[in-house]
């Protein structure tokens, strides 16, 4: 979990990056959540891939004219992460998630799926969400989606897993052949539990 790179994307999941946004989460000292306003969680977004430029801008300059209400779509993306990530981190250590964690998280899905419409394009079709009555949480429903498809997902959910490096904390889908990834990176938590026991060893 790298300090250098904020926007560092090993989730191999649109839901695991969004849960990754807080660095060393299980460290009280060095735990930093990157959303630390509106204009930072639009931004991740931009790089998820989730909006374009052009959204971006225009909920930013949405969020200029409706401060109040970017500030509450902000609380409600934080609030929607800690319930995703209570619920992955207990299915990673392969336990059933929370009642109440599991009800917020459909409280949340059924908010959104009211906007979910089937639509016809190029031939094919599609589900897409409709824009809600509150433009500035364009973010959230694929983000919600993504959770959705996992949690739903045969067979899959056993390679949800937590990265064994400490106090990292943060949460990846193993898509190796013979789920045996350990590390949220190789280059980061990976290497330096490779120089702890090269250090272990020459004691």
């Amino acid at each position: 979990m790298s300090e250098t790179n904020p926007y560092m994307m090993v989730g191999e999941r649109l839901c695991m990056d969004f849960i990754n946004t807080v660095s060393w989460r299980e460290s009280t000292e060095k735990r930093r959540d990157w959303f630390t306003s509106y204009a930072k969680l639009v931004d991740w977004s931009l790089h998820a891939e989730v909006l374009t430029i052009q959204q971006a801008q225009d909920l930013l300059s949405e969020a200029e004219e409706n401060p109040q209400k970017a500030e509450d779509v902000l609380k409600q993306a934080i609030e929607l992460r800690e319930v995703m990530y209570r619920m992955f981190k207990n299915i990673s250590k392969k336990t059933p998630p929370p009642e109440q964690d599991l009800a917020c998280f459909n409280e949340s899905m059924s908010h959104f799926y009211r906007s979910l419409q089937v639509i016809h394009e190029n031939g094919e079709y599609t589900l897409k969400f409709k824009q809600t009555d509150n433009p500035l949480d364009t973010m959230l429903p694929p983000i919600l989606q993504s959770a959705v498809e996992l949690l739903t997902s045969k067979n899959e959910l056993e390679r949800v897993k937590q990265c064994e490096g400490d106090p990292c904390g943060w949460l990846f889908f193993d898509t190796s052949r013979n789920k045996s990834r350990r590390w949220c990176s190789m280059a980061d938590c990976g290497n330096r539990a490779k120089v702890r026991r090269f250090y272990e060893k020459g004691k």
